[in-house]
């Protein structure tokens, strides 16, 4: 009797059990992605071998690349950290979310307490939020994050951010964690940005040797393989000057950058291992353009057009090249779109790129707005920019000054170099032109690429000018920009 009674309970119970929820914390992890979100310190796009450069090492970059869609129109929308990441973090401009130049105490910008950010959407939509090294905006209770694993600090080159492969080691515990809930990561390194070292009497160290120009130091860093490159090997971009003070600071430059590139495969490793990577979204970009003036602090090209490397879950066209026009001010959107927390009702300014990022064939992604108000606080110089597939428009707000040049980039060598030297060129631009400039730049992108000659003078261009002067007002008018009203005042 026995032999019988067994099998009619085991099919009384597989009956039963059929009708009851499942519960599969997988299936659900795959429904909602962990998102880990790289942030560089001033990597420029001209430094990273992915986009072109044959020089600095950057194979697990250029992998997650391979892997994912790498971007070749985006672009940040102030070349400055605090108010580029306050950008990222909220999906308003820096004129809507109150952060307008450096969050450093002596500078004290901060965001307004009422911005609803990316960490505090993300975890009342059920995600775990941490943060790790470099965090530059404020305040803290409006970018609040669960957990922060550990700060970095840019002026300190013994800081956490310098050494990105400890960093990604310290990020081991929250993927291993057991939970039904999936992880946002904002992971932000200290790298590539200038220790901006200085001498006892407070001048600038005009040295040759690698030590503490981007963070380098002697005998490296924990769990990091040195990466040296020599001044003739280096690749001068057209901004810069092709000087030995710039190739040596070049050549330090791309040093700390592979040791960024390090970090990337670590933190892949451990994505790996602790067999997230596949239910993992990872973005890879830089808050602006490399340290360097006619970079960062700029809004010409290579202080906002910058890495963006999209490596989805399950990617399904890896290696996919993406020309949309997109902004940091549409990350916010699309992360919170992914994680599908994105609402009507929330206040933003950009929009989810989430369903183009491996699309061939996209449709209005052709033009971008970039607002920049200062950087240090004494560095007021306001522009707002329309940035068009062939046409650039420049509006410099406080064109009667002289462009204020951030602390950092007056005490470069490079910079230096060509005020010792009373160069009258700065790369293909004038030293004068740099300093002084008008209040409209219009550039013909697809015949100047390097923003050379201005055409808003041009009698040929005016029609262009006229177009892109009311869109650009509009787009003040519609963010409700303060700095709207200096088109009537001055």
């Amino acid at each position: 009797m026995e032999r019988f009674l067994l099998p009619i309970a085991f099919l009384l119970l597989t009956a039963i059990t059929a009708f009851l929820p499942v519960r599969n914390p997988k299936n659900r992890k795959e429904a909602r992605p962990n998102i880990v979100l790289i942030v560089a310190d001033d990597h420029g796009r001209e430094a990273v071998g992915c986009y072109g450069n044959p020089v600095v090492k950057t194979p697990h970059i250029d992998r997650l690349a391979a892997e994912g869609t790498r971007f070749t129109n985006a672009f940040c929308t102030t070349a400055s950290c605090s108010p580029s990441r306050s950008v990222l973090l909220t999906g308003l401009h820096n004129h809507a979310n109150g952060m307008y130049g450096l969050e450093h105490r002596e500078h004290h910008f901060s965001s307004f307490d009422t911005v609803r950010t990316l960490p505090v959407q993300l975890a009342k939509a059920g995600y775990r939020t941490a943060r790790i090294g470099k965090f530059h905006v404020a305040p803290e209770s409006a970018y609040h994050f669960q957990r922060v694993l550990q700060a970095g600090g840019t002026n300190n080159p013994a800081s956490i951010g310098r050494s990105p492969v400890a960093m990604a080691d310290l990020c081991y515990p929250l993927f291993s964690e057991t939970s039904e809930q999936p992880f946002f990561l904002y992971f932000a390194t200290d790298d590539p940005h200038r220790s901006n070292s200085v001498a006892p009497d407070g001048s600038p160290v005009f040295t040759s040797d690698q030590a503490n120009r981007f963070g380098n130091r002697p005998g490296g860093y924990p769990q990091v393989h040195d990466v040296f490159y020599q001044p003739f090997q280096v690749r001068v971009p057209p901004y810069l000057p092709d000087t030995r003070a710039a190739r040596l600071e070049l050549a330090q430059y791309y040093e700390s950058i592979s040791r960024l590139d390090q970090g990337v495969e670590r933190l892949v490793a451990l994505l790996k291992e602790t067999g997230q990577y596949d239910n993992t979204i990872i973005i890879y970009l830089s808050d602006n353009g490399a340290p360097f003036p006619g970079s960062k602090t700029t809004l010409y090209e290579p202080g906002m057009k910058l890495p963006l490397i999209v490596k989805l879950p399950k990617p399904q066209k890896p290696g996919f090249v993406q020309d949309a026009m997109v902004s940091w001010v549409d990350l916010t959107p699309t992360l919170l779109d992914f994680a599908g927390a994105l609402s009507d009702t929330l206040y933003r300014q950009g929009r989810s790129f989430k369903t183009i990022v491996e699309q061939v064939k996209t449709t209005g992604w052709d033009e971008v707005y970039a607002s920049h108000s200062l950087h240090e606080v004494t560095m007021y110089y306001p522009m707002r920019v329309l940035r068009e597939r062939r046409y650039k428009l420049i509006f410099n707000i406080a064109h009667s000054l002289t462009f204020p040049m951030a602390l950092d980039l007056y005490q470069s060598f490079t910079w230096q170099n060509v005020l010792q030297e009373k160069r009258k060129l700065y790369g293909k631009r004038s030293v004068e032109a740099y300093l002084h400039r008008p209040r409209f730049e219009l550039y013909d992108l697809q015949n100047d690429p390097d923003e050379v000659h201005n055409l808003a003078g041009d009698p040929k261009h005016q029609a262009v000018l006229k177009r892109m002067q009311g869109k650009l007002k509009r787009f003040q008018q519609q963010t409700k920009d303060q700095w709207v009203s200096k088109w009537a005042f001055e």
